[in-house]
């Protein structure tokens, strides 16, 4: 009972403290600009600078606090229903239209379904501490299948709790699991589901690969990041560079904002920003020559043009040398990486 109780658990610890204002804030924030106006309108000024208030003040929102807060909303609107009306069903497109299929899908799985979910459905409930504490006996190709199968923030934080010698080997079988067969994964979800005393049905043997490793360990401290790699590396190099190649490319600066464009510039080389963009394409080149002074671009374009055929590698280290730069700013707070791992802030 108390393991079936986890989810809920953690959910109500993710709302101690948080104040009416301050949920409402989180939940607002979470809709999106144009939703949440929409949804202004309908809210006396006092309460409009009330929760406006406490949304400029607001930072480091954690996921489980964005889902518990929605996850009341959702109990209120259950418990609030007229009659013939599917809350259920007007959550999920309140949910898709407000973030997106996306975004949305993790948010409803846990909320909608979570609650009467058990067997490998259960644990995306459960406090990643105790879902390794369950897993951790068991035999790593296991624990790869489970992390697999979690979304890829919550497997993070579950190898993090998971001993460090097992991290790079558990890391490893996930990115070069190719699929699970149903039988197997719903022999796995049986056991689970037995120690959970529960039911539950699983359909997706989709699980697994490279792409899902570096999902995962885009979610790992920087420390822990590059340990796992190192020891990933010296068993097998190739997929160690297959999961790094996963992780951060070039393309993904087109996602950092002007701001930490700018910063990210500062501590580049000319020569070594020209042979990088001898490989980029023309979106990324503006980007970058619009992160600039309007003469230091011109003269940037210039030394592109002049600058002759170059060797591959020497491109594709420079874009290397680059994404160590912003993984650096990144890793000390300086700047986000829209395309890395980086918590999200609502």
């Amino acid at each position: 009972m108390a393991k079936e109780m986890a989810g809920t658990e953690t959910a109500e610890n993710a709302l101690e403290g948080l104040s009416g204002p301050e949920r409402a804030a989180i939940f607002m924030m979470s809709l999106g600009e144009k939703n949440a106006a929409e949804v202004l309108k309908h809210m006396a000024p006092k309460e409009v600078q009330k929760v406006g208030t406490v949304m400029s003040t607001l930072n480091n929102v954690s996921n489980e606090k964005v889902e518990s807060v929605v996850s009341q909303f959702v109990e209120t609107a259950n418990a609030q229903s007229g009659v013939g009306v599917d809350s259920d069903e007007y959550i999920k497109n309140m949910l898709n239209s407000a973030l997106g299929e996306d975004k949305a899908g993790g948010v409803i799985d846990r909320i909608l379904v979570g609650k009467n979910s058990k067997g490998l459905e259960s644990l995306k409930w459960m406090d990643p501490r105790s879902v390794a504490e369950v897993v951790k006996n068991e035999h790593p190709q296991i624990i790869a299948i489970v992390l697999s199968y979690l979304e890829s923030d919550h497997a993070a934080e579950i190898l993090h709790h998971l001993p460090e010698r097992a991290r790079s080997d558990v890391l490893m079988r996930i990115a070069t699991l190719d699929g699970v067969p149903p039988a197997a994964l719903q022999e796995l979800n049986d056991v689970l589901e037995n120690q959970f005393s529960g039911n539950n049905s699983v359909q997706n043997s989709g699980v697994g690969g490279v792409k899902t490793a570096a999902d995962i360990l885009n979610f790992m401290d920087g420390a822990s990041e590059a340990a796992i790699t190192e020891a990933i590396t010296e068993t097998d190099e190739e997929l160690a560079e297959a999961i790094q190649g996963q992780m951060f490319v070039f393309e993904n600066l087109l996602e950092v904002d002007d701001k930490g464009m700018q910063t990210i510039l500062r501590d580049v080389q000319s020569d070594q920003l020209i042979l990088a963009l001898k490989g980029a394409d023309d979106t990324m080149k503006e980007k970058i020559f619009g992160n600039m002074s309007s003469r230091a671009a011109d003269m940037m374009r210039e030394d592109l043009e002049a600058k002759g055929p170059v060797k591959l590698k020497e491109v594709e280290d420079a874009q290397m040398e680059i994404l160590a730069v912003a993984k650096r700013l990144a890793d000390s707070g300086e700047i986000s990486l829209g395309g890395k791992g980086d918590e999200e802030y609502v």
